[in-house]
């Protein structure tokens, strides 16, 4: 994309968090796996992360998210920025799951900050700075305060930013006032990390998207990316508008890792909607809505 009105973004605009495939028995499908990232590849994508909370990433293993990104890299690696999701609640093993990603080729870290112990800001600064310390990949902190039960402060961002290889955030805080003002302060990229939010992002200083509907509208999110690059805000809200029912039916019936995955299957990219527990499924009803809710935004021919 030639420059134009977005901000530098150092991982590409468009990004998809990608499912991660698994055969009958519950092992990871490698194969699948790089197939998934091959089509994202092939429908608008600059990027995807492997092993994010859509990858299932709290079920997987230190050796499966070894495994999942170095399939990724071999498949994708010289067409995408791939970006490894080493966020947990435990430091060491964040740490272990960033050497192990910059040994399998990753361009990128995604950090979630720690889930479930709610820590304080001092904690959550010093387990990102130990996790920023174990590799020399650049990282894209993750701020999602519904899954991990804490924001990070803007005193936080700030403390972080100082560090060379923090160069982005993917948000799902969903304050843009805030995050204006933490783009301002900091000079961190700021992607959209909630769907429903791309397009306000974008018009807000944000460089790009990590989607999960991404896995179907690649191609449609790159024409609105685009458009709000060269200043096209009528075309791009078009897309926006064309693209809200499959963000509906994407992340709002279901968790996002099972509708995606039974859009793959409905693509026929996956042979199955295979998830871990405690996930499961998407039941018959709803991937025969989410079919419909794609065929009729034309978006089942992909």
């Amino acid at each position: 994309m030639t420059a134009g009105l977005l901000p530098a973004a150092p991982f590409g605009r468009v990004l998809t968090a990608m499912v991660t495939a698994f055969h009958d028995d519950g092992s990871v499908d490698l194969d699948g796996t790089a197939r998934v990232a091959e089509h994202l590849a092939d429908h608008g994508h600059d990027g995807v992360v492997v092993s994010g909370t859509t990858g299932e990433s709290p079920t997987t293993t230190l050796e499966e998210d070894g495994l999942l990104l170095r399939a990724v890299v071999e498949a994708v690696g010289d067409r995408l920025s791939v970006v490894a999701g080493v966020g947990t609640n435990d430091t060491a093993h964040s740490v272990a799951l960033a050497q192990q990603a910059e040994k399998a080729g990753a361009d990128g870290l995604l950090l979630v900050s720690p889930y479930y112990s709610k820590p304080t800001q001092e904690g959550i600064a010093a387990h990102v700075e130990a996790v920023v310390d174990a590799s020399g990949l650049p990282v894209m902190l993750y701020d999602i305060p519904g899954r991990t039960g804490v924001t990070i402060a803007e005193d936080t961002y700030r403390r972080l930013a100082a560090r060379d290889r923090v160069v982005a955030v993917k948000d799902a805080v969903g304050d843009l006032a805030r995050g204006v003002r933490i783009m301002a302060q900091t000079g961190l990229a700021f992607y959209s990390g909630d769907d429903v939010l791309n397009l306000g992002w974008l018009t807000h200083g944000g460089c790009g998207v990590v989607s999960v509907v991404g896995h179907v509208a690649g191609d449609a999110y790159r024409s609105m990316v685009e458009a709000v690059d060269r200043g096209d805000l009528g075309s791009a809200l078009v897309t926006y508008r064309e693209l809200a029912p499959v963000v509906q039916a994407v992340m709002t019936t279901a968790q996002g890792a099972m509708t995606a995955k039974a859009a793959m299957q409905l693509l026929g990219v996956l042979p199955n909607r295979h998830v871990r527990l405690p996930l499961v499924p998407a039941d018959d009803a709803l991937t025969e809505h989410l079919r419909d809710v794609l065929d009729r935004a034309g978006l089942l021919d992909g």
